[in-house]
């Protein structure tokens, strides 16, 4: 399903890709990048010290933690609100990984992984729904 899924994306993007996105605004385009950039620097040096002080199991909840809040900023950029629950969803997750790894004797990358992605994979859904519902 999932392949079906990325197919289909990868489908509708080649066959859209010159059509006009937020991201073609010289602006928004500008602060996207910016933000990202700061998101990646702010990821490694988190998931440095981390592995530094000896807490490697917590480097997958800290990079999806990350990628949690960058959905908050995405909102204005895509001007689509349905970002703040997935933003809101995978933090949920980051935040209950460790407490779940310990209580199912699993690694947090694990619940990380499987949390995420699953929220992820659910998220691409609706937004291929809503696009078909759109055209």
């Amino acid at each position: 399903m999932a392949m079906l899924v990325c197919l289909i994306g990868v489908y509708l993007s080649v066959t859209h890709w010159d059509a006009a996105s937020t991201l073609s605004e010289k602006d928004t385009f500008t602060t996207y990048l910016i933000v990202f950039y700061t998101e990646i620097i702010i990821a490694g040096l988190g998931a440095f010290l981390l592995i530094r002080i000896k807490k490697k199991d917590y480097v997958a909840p800290w990079i999806a933690f990350i990628v949690g809040t960058h959905f908050f900023w995405l909102v204005d950029i895509f001007k689509d609100p349905s970002l703040y629950m997935l933003a809101i969803l995978i933090i949920a997750i980051t935040v209950i990984s460790p407490w779940l790894s310990k209580k199912w004797g699993v690694a947090n990358s694990a619940i990380t992984g499987i949390g995420s992605g699953t929220v992820l994979f659910c998220f691409a859904i609706l937004g291929l729904i809503r696009y078909l519902l759109a055209s």
